[in-house]
């Protein structure tokens, strides 16, 4: 059962100077604050509220709304509004003038590390998803029917065939991949299909490509394969395919939001990197990264549907749901997928056969879809909140859940130093890069961060690049 709602003491003046919604605010605020209303507590619904203090919902509803932007107040889907988990040493004098906001509060997270002022630090570096906001029935439900069944004795290199048929409709709907049951491996993740693959169809020496900069995990899986690295450079929209190398065995790619600057493969060079795939014989391996959360500009579609003989299709939860799920698939010409089945039982690789009931129910009854619209909705708050901040030096925030911002070399390094002295971490560029940086600037994520705290880094961001640097000059 979800805890009762506090019972709130609280009053508004009407015939105050401050509008209802900043009285209430305020009086919310000094009940965090002065310890009346304590973390996880769940406050009263607005309807409720309201009808307590006699004002309209409106009244409540902003007022909610403004606690929630600046961090005091978390919403959990389906079961209410409570109080953040908060780290409160840092306050001043108990009262603030009326409307107050510049005692922003940070939210604590389990484990994090804390600033040199030995409070939590904003963690602005890119990778992870933001996994406290999520349908707490669905995600019960889900697993509740994957403990019914019972344990499996015999796993299917291939994966569920229902989540095959689920995964099938769900990237025929989202990305336009017109693929079928017979074309889809359920593995652990992208990093796992990709090494999957890596084992099927290269020999040791063969030459494998990899975007520059890029993820460098990629690097470090097909280099245990046996395979030479042969870095791939990328421009603002994507690997360069004139120039590819014609003897590659495959290409690693993430054309959908290049990892780490952003860009997004346009059409024309899409369809020179499927002739040079096919002149070649390469194939193409797309990472279909970020291609859930896009800003502003229409999706366009995977480029496994413009070649599937050519192409791999790699996919995960990890980014649009949580790491911690290991479900992920491997898209395919059914003769490449029965040949990476074959490797895959060579070395007894399997995904857990719960995670795949439980990732079959939420894309069964729509939950899945669900839960991306509103993380959408989510991300763009905060990809809007860094792009206000830091002005026409963003760049690749088109789409995912992180943006870059191009600095000149000497500036990377003082600024990051900057930032964590003011606890703010930031992820620069270098790191991505296969041999000695050839793109310079900041990679900052705000997945995991939660608005209050992105708007918070974002401004200690703005203030140390200053204001020509953050318009975009060096």
């Amino acid at each position: 059962m979800p805890p009762i709602p506090v019972d709130l003491p609280l009053a508004v003046d009407r015939a105050a100077p401050v509008s209802l919604t900043v009285q209430l605010g305020d009086r919310l605020r000094a009940a965090i604050r002065g310890g009346t209303l304590k973390p996880g507590e769940r406050l009263p619904s607005t309807r409720a509220l309201a009808r307590q203090l006699a004002v309209s919902r409106t009244v409540v509803t902003e007022a909610y709304q403004q606690l929630y932007a600046e961090g005091w107040i978390e919403g959990r889907h389906g079961s209410g509004t409570y109080v953040a988990d908060l780290d409160l040493s840092w306050h001043g004098p108990a009262a603030e003038p009326a409307g107050a906001t510049r005692g922003r509060p940070v939210t604590r997270r389990a484990g994090a590390a804390t600033a040199p002022d030995g409070g939590p630090l904003i963690d602005l570096r890119p990778g992870r998803p933001w996994v406290r906001d999520y349908d707490e029935a669905a995600w019960r439900r889900a697993w509740r029917q994957a403990a019914d069944l019972p344990p499996g004795d015999d796993p299917d290199p291939y994966g569920l065939p229902r989540l095959r048929e689920a995964l099938a409709v769900h990237l025929r709907r989202t990305r336009g991949v017109p693929a079928g049951p017979e074309n889809v491996m359920v593995t652990r993740g992208t990093g796992n299909g990709l090494d999957l693959l890596a084992a099927t169809v290269l020999r040791s020496g063969d030459r494998a490509g990899v975007e520059d900069p890029g993820w460098r995990r990629a690097r470090t899986i097909l280099r245990a394969r046996g395979a030479a690295i042969v870095p791939c450079p990328v421009d603002a929209d994507g690997v360069l395919v004139d120039g590819l190398p014609e003897d590659l065995g495959l290409l690693y790619t993430t054309p959908a939001h290049q990892y780490p600057l952003g860009g997004r493969l346009p059409i024309a060079r899409r369809e020179r990197l499927l002739a040079w795939a096919r002149r070649s014989g390469a194939f193409v391996v797309e990472d279909d990264y970020d291609a859930e959360f896009r800003y502003d500009v229409a999706p366009l579609p995977a480029l496994y549907g413009l070649d599937p003989d050519q192409v791999v299709l790699l996919g995960t939860l990890s980014k649009s749901l949580s790491p911690d799920i290991g479900v992920g698939w491997l898209v395919a010409s059914p003769g490449l997928l029965d040949a990476v089945a074959r490797t895959r039982e060579d070395l007894t690789d399997r995904t857990g056969g719960p995670a795949q009931q439980a990732v079959t129910v939420l894309l069964e009854r729509g939950d899945l879809d669900r839960h991306l619209r509103r993380m959408r909705l989510e991300y763009a708050r905060r990809r809007a909140a860094l792009v206000a901040a830091l002005g026409s030096r963003v760049t690749g925030d088109t789409a995912g859940l992180h943006v870059m911002v191009g600095l000149p070399e000497h500036r990377v390094g003082p600024l990051v130093e900057a930032a964590r002295a003011r606890g703010v971490l930031l992820d620069t560029t270098d790191r991505h890069h296969h041999g000695p940086p050839g793109r310079h600037g900041l990679v900052i994520g705000y997945g995991s961060a939660s608005l209050a705290q992105v708007r918070a880094g974002a401004a200690i961001l703005a203030r140390l690049l200053g204001p020509g640097l953050a318009d975009g000059a060096e």
